[in-house]
């Protein structure tokens, strides 16, 4: 290894969680508690920094922790942090001694073919997978020498999206001990100003909060500032743990004097709508609910929870319906109905009596749920100039019914022929989230997974919150033709109260003077128009006061979405088109390094003694399908190779599940048990030189008694050769070839055979 330092492989799949920096300490020493920010072994987390800049809602965010060594041996420490999934990380660096180990972005093929053989050495390093509901996270363990100090410094980047009339930061908190210098610094430049700035500190009392976080706000800036000392972070006085355990949020939001924000700098633009005190849009809206006999127990309470209280926010000049399909489909009246206080309690009368029914006939509960809007736009005048929104919950696949997935796609795209939005709720983590997001990207709307929790109900009512309000429909945001180029998305079927529309793009040279913005859209009773025009006084008033800073965010905020708009087109593509996109989008993930699901990042001159340098990688949890996820390994030792494993499952003890290696040339045998969370995808089989793999997805089941753990099965199985284009998805009710293209879903009564020329 180079230097005091040595990576560390990791042999267990179970991370620990949150911004940590943790002493390890060595096989067989004892683990004592720290105090007052003292060693642990010898190890002292000299500081933890996190420093947030945020310059026309693009975020640039740093993490820097400083440990030290006091120990006359070398220790292990483990540097854990979770960040946004809507970030990239852009930047990695570990410092130790004389030496600086900086992290050198690729495309995802070359550093994956290295990695895989790093793989199989026992080595693993910087793996980025998802944790909790909008978290992922990042680990990585090495040796600091004696008598020596390492500084790691991450950074990761995002725009923030407005929601419920706020941008919201959230920064996890876990130091797991008492840290001598902990900081979060919140820096914040808005050019239309900052209108209100507030936080939250979950793991803190709001008399203590209020003491100990400054936060202030005038013009166009906002800042927040939270430096506990050692004894302010003690549970207790007399204490040696920490209460620094948590999600410490930053919510703030800019002016509304006007309808749209333009901003422009070094040839790029950044164009913000959030038009205010518009009269709410009238909406026609229906529920397509899945009751199959999966959704029996919490599930359907909590769904019957959150429609009642759904029922209950219509407006009277709504107008609704309710669809559910089973292995039947049905409706609760069959057309729009008006929200009057006789029908919606009807409506409820309904929902509280529905049961389940049989298997999943998905594509006619959604055809039902198009046809009623369908007809009440065409036969009802009155009607037409409403918003109309269809918004669809499941927790599986099609069983009944149409169940090919292409062919469900085509059906749903020919029936709304881009109409109004689909919105699909996929509650679990049974429910294949890529297919309904595939479906909901194709008809101009989005997808949720809803998790199976206590708070499932809040998360549907959170959820319909966002879209209970348009304010616009049919958005159209258009620039001179002859002075932009490379726009992201500038048409929208709906703007709903609380968020805000983001358009960005080139600006040619010597286009300024002709630049401006002209939005279209239609409203309550009339058609909305305006026109926004670059002020160049402010702007170079705004270059002169941040200079350098603002030129770099605009253009790295245009990138930034950019590349997700292509990362979101690519999921719907096949072939030539599919390439062709997810080309584009790898040249400017490496042109701007960012760290996407194209890419990874290697940290350079930290290589082991076979030149193998560990890996930073970011997947599409929930967006690609099993077979290509990419997931923890379950490594065997260092000394074995892939033909001399054996590995096989054993009878569970407490219901997770046990594998077993049988090590070539030893007695011993090692065991795995796997205790994670439903929803982990876990990487069983990986062979380096082809590229074959097998991954299995957990799911759960309540605990068995009190103090009992959740337990853990494999609910899905994914099976890839890259060579051949061959995937295999298989669950307990079906086997799908090819899952991420739609292709055929077999039964497990079914009789196939499959023929691949060489």
């Amino acid at each position: 290894m180079h230097g005091t330092m040595g990576l560390r492989g990791l042999l267990c799949v179970c991370l620990a969680s949150l911004l940590t920096l943790q002493a390890v300490p060595a096989q067989g020493s004892p683990t004592r508690s720290p105090k007052g920010g003292k060693a642990v072994d010898g190890v002292v987390i000299r500081s933890l920094k996190v420093n947030c800049k945020v310059t026309s809602r693009f975020s640039h965010c740093v993490i820097t922790s400083q440990v030290v060594n006091n120990a006359d041996e070398a220790k292990e420490v483990a540097f854990d942090v979770e960040i946004p999934r809507t970030a990239f990380i852009s930047d990695f660096a570990i410092t130790a001694g004389e030496n600086a180990f900086l992290g050198d972005i690729k495309d995802k093929v070359t550093a994956w073919k290295q990695y895989r053989k790093a793989a199989i050495s026992g080595e693993n390093a910087g793996l980025v997978r998802a944790s909790g509901r909008t978290m992922e996270q990042f680990a990585i363990q090495i040796t600091i020498g004696p008598r020596s100090k390492a500084t790691f410094r991450l950074t990761y980047e995002e725009v923030l999206r407005r929601k419920l009339t706020q941008y919201d930061i959230v920064i996890k908190v876990k130091p797991k001990q008492l840290v001598q210098h902990f900081e979060i610094d919140v820096d914040i430049f808005e050019p239309r100003g900052v209108s209100k700035l507030d936080t939250q500190a979950s793991f803190l009392p709001k008399e203590l909060a209020a003491q100990l976080i400054k936060k202030s706000f005038s013009g166009k800036e906002g800042h927040v500032f939270f430096h506990p000392t050692v004894g302010q972070q003690q549970s207790c006085p007399t204490c040696s743990t920490t209460l620094l355990n948590g999600d410490f949020k930053v919510t703030y939001d800019v002016n509304r004097d006007k309808a749209c924000d333009l901003l422009v700098a070094d040839n790029h633009f950044a164009h913000f709508f959030a038009p205010q005190n518009l009269t709410k849009l009238n909406k026609n809206v229906v529920f397509v609910i899945d009751i199959s006999s999966s959704m029996e127990g919490q599930k359907v309470k909590q769904i019957k929870e959150a429609l009642l209280k759904i029922l209950g926010d219509l407006r009277p000049g709504d107008y609704f319906d309710l669809v559910l399909f089973g292995s039947a489909v049905q409706s609760w009246r069959g057309s729009l109905v008006q929200a009057s206080a006789a029908n919606l309690d009807a409506a409820r009368n309904f929902v509280q009596h529905f049961s389940l029914a049989g298997s999943t006939n998905l594509n006619g509960g959604l055809l039902q749920g198009i046809e009623i809007l369908n007809k009440a736009q065409g036969s009802l005048p009155e009607l037409s100039n409403h918003a109309s929104i269809l918004i669809m919950l499941t927790d599986g696949e099609p069983t009944e019914g149409v169940t090919d997935h292409a062919q469900i796609l085509k059906n749903i795209r020919d029936a709304i022929r881009g109409k109004f939005p689909l919105y699909n709720l996929g509650f679990g983590h049974d429910v294949d989230l890529k297919f309904l997001e595939v479906m909901s990207l194709e008809n101009n709307g989005r997808v949720q997974r809803i998790y199976e929790d206590h708070d499932a109900t809040q998360q549907l009512q959170g959820f319909y919150e966002q879209v209970a309000n348009p304010l616009l429909r049919d958005v159209e945001l258009q620039y001179p033709w002859d002075a932009v180029s490379d726009l992201t998305q500038h048409h929208h079927k709906q703007y709903y109260e609380g968020s805000e529309i983001i358009v960005a793009g080139r600006i040619a040279d010597h286009k300024l003077s002709s630049f401006k913005a002209d939005v279209q859209a239609y409203g309550e009773g009339q058609e909305f128009k305006t026109t926004c025009l670059v002020d160049e006084e402010e702007m170079k008033k705004l270059l002169r006061e941040r200079g350098h800073v603002l030129e770099n965010h605009v253009e790295r905020l245009w990138a930034y979405l950019t590349i997700q708009e292509l990362l979101a087109k690519w999921m719907k593509l096949e072939g030539a088109e599919k390439a062709n996109v997810s080309a584009k989008a790898l040249k400017m993930s490496l042109a701007y390094q960012f760290v996407t699901p194209l890419t990874s990042m290697t940290i350079r001159g930290m290589a082991d003694q076979d030149g193998l340098e560990p890996l930073i990688d970011k997947a599409l949890e929930d967006s690609l399908p099993l077979a290509f996820s990419d997931a923890p390994q379950l490594r065997g030792p260092a000394v074995a190779k892939p033909s001399d494993w054996r590995l096989r499952a054993v009878p569970p003890v407490d219901t997770d599940p046990h594998f077993l290696i049988h090590v070539p040339q030893k007695e011993d045998t090692l065991c795995f048990n796997i205790n994670e969370e439903p929803g982990v995808v876990l990487s069983l089989v990986q062979d380096p030189d082809t590229g074959f793999s097998v991954n299995g997805q957990l799911i759960g089941n309540e605990a068995s008694g009190p103090g009992k753990h959740e337990g853990t099965y494999f609910g899905r199985l994914g099976i890839a050769n890259p060579a051949t284009g061959f995937q295999l998805e298989v669950t307990p009710q079906n086997i799908t070839l090819n899952p991420g293209s739609g292709g055929p879903i077999f039964s497990w009564r079914d009789q196939a055979s499959l023929r691949q020329n060489e």
